[in-house]
């Protein structure tokens, strides 16, 4: 959900949390210092409880609200539509609401055609309050993902949300406590833990194919000059490059972070604990309007304050097992797609975006990579059953290669059946946290690393399933 007319502010959104928050009878962490986000505040006894083994309560079916239907959140809704029932569906352009409603009805995918919301910036409000909703999901520009999300889990809604979860730290901590306290899940939709190559890797972690693993990276790195900062990819055009005058920052490491983070157990009996930043002086941005002839002197970027972010971050991620991840950010760069997926351990590595893998535990033993159809081998022998599964489907109903289908039926499955969601609020928090303390870093100086909170106050030691569960019996699957 997006406005051409209004550009909402941090300030703005602190206020529209605390209304939403004054509406339920509770009250909101936006106002809090950004020092206290630090901090690991106990739970309060009988209001707070940790969600980290908390299943769904199962569901018959599963109803679904559309928070955001333009270059996200559009390509999604017949996904949606497929594996659950979209009751209703909010954007502030009318237009989008209305194609909306008509691709969910011409496809025939459910008997009841969706309520649609366009009145406003507000109106997102009408939807979370409808009690014939169970999830909601949120593809709004990132300063809008806090106020929309904790929306929903006051008013009795699971929710998932679109990266990232929240863009600062203390919104990341209010909407970690409002989980615990509303008993409903906020989960990071990160369709790329559900990438047909990141759960071969998965598998082969938990076969020990890499021994104990050490170290990893993975990040985001898109040159999104044209169309996405400048052109009309988005719309409004400007929402997501202003967020390069606002943070100096690793502002969307959550798609190479993701994969190798749930790898490596993940607050499943490891933690991330500091983390240090570097970045390369903002140069790019500033260029490319410059000089690029489809970005004229009337172009509404000349009225954008100063560019501050580094066109390259690269933070490392210190963990409480003595291990590391570096993360990598780059959108301003002119460079091909990467998600800089590595992973290393004490019997050999795999560098998914170079397709190739040593392992010693396989025999590999001639320092030369496995590549081209023996690496292919190697992986497909360890397919999550995911993906046989729905391999059809996901051609049917695609999204990046199929992973976002099988990210959204997979999300739908845990709910039918009443099982603990694969990515959990501290998850989502752990791997979002990144974005403000790779800005806080920066600040405060070269090489000096800041504290990673520990989101889920102790219970991170505790192993607990995953990706790594078999499969469940599932009618829908078995029909």
């Amino acid at each position: 959900m997006s406005s051409s007319q209004y550009r909402p502010s941090r300030r703005d959104v602190i206020r529209t949390g605390a209304a939403i928050g004054a509406a339920a009878g509770v009250g909101t962490a936006g106002a809090e210092a950004a020092s206290a986000a630090h901090r690991e505040p106990p739970r309060i006894p009988g209001r707070e409880r940790s969600m980290t083994d908390v299943p769904f309560e199962g569901f018959d079916e599963v109803r679904v609200g559309l928070i955001g239907l333009g270059n996200r959140g559009g390509s999604q809704d017949l996904r949606w539509a497929a594996v659950s029932t979209v009751t209703a569906v909010c954007d502030v352009r009318a237009e989008r609401v209305n194609r909306t409603i008509s691709r969910i009805r011409d496809q025939g995918l459910q008997d009841v055609e969706p309520v649609g919301y366009s009145g406003g910036d507000e109106d997102f409000l009408n939807l979370v309050r409808r009690d014939d909703i169970d999830l909601i999901y949120i593809a709004t520009p990132w300063e809008w993902h806090y106020p929309q999300a904790k929306a929903a889990m006051e008013h009795g809604k699971h929710v998932a949300v679109e990266l990232p979860i929240a863009p600062h730290l203390d919104e990341i901590w209010d909407l970690v406590r409002t989980s615990e306290r509303t008993g409903k899940h906020c989960m990071l939709l990160e369709n790329v833990n559900y990438f047909r190559p990141e759960m071969q890797m998965f598998n082969m972690v938990h076969e020990g194919l890499f021994g104990e693993l050490q170290h990893a990276s993975g990040g985001y790195v898109h040159d999104l000059r044209w169309p996405y900062f400048f052109g009309y990819g988005y719309s409004p055009e400007y929402w997501r490059r202003r967020w390069q005058t606002r943070m100096n920052a690793a502002h969307y490491p959550m798609h190479g972070l993701g994969p190798v983070s749930a790898a490596m157990g993940i607050n499943r009996g490891d933690r991330f604990e500091e983390l240090v930043s570097v970045s390369h002086t903002p140069g790019n941005l500033a260029l490319f309007r410059e000089e690029d002839p489809r970005v004229g002197p009337d172009h509404p970027s000349w009225d954008d304050d100063e560019y501050i972010s580094g066109d390259r971050n690269t933070c490392f991620v210190t963990t409480a097992n003595g291990r590391f991840i570096r993360v990598e950010h780059d959108t301003n760069s002119p460079h091909p797609y990467s998600r800089e997926t590595t992973l290393t351990g004490t019997r050999g590595s795999i560098e998914l975006d170079n397709s190739r893998v040593y392992l010693e535990s396989l025999g590999h033993d001639n320092h030369s990579w496995r590549t081209g159809s023996e690496y292919d081998a190697i992986r497909a022998q360890r397919d999550h059953w995911l993906w046989p599964a729905l391999e059809d489907l996901a051609g049917d109903y695609g999204g990046h290669g199929g992973g976002d289908f099988v990210a959204i039926f997979r999300t739908v499955q845990l709910m039918r059946l009443g099982m603990t969601p694969d990515i959990d609020v501290y998850d989502s928090a752990a791997w979002c946290s990144v974005i403000p303390l790779s800005h806080e870093s920066l600040k405060t100086g070269k090489l000096r690393p800041v504290h990673v909170p520990d989101f889920t106050r102790g219970y991170w030691q505790d192993t607990r399933p995953s990706f790594d569960r078999e499969r469940p019996e599932d009618p829908w699957l078995d029909a």
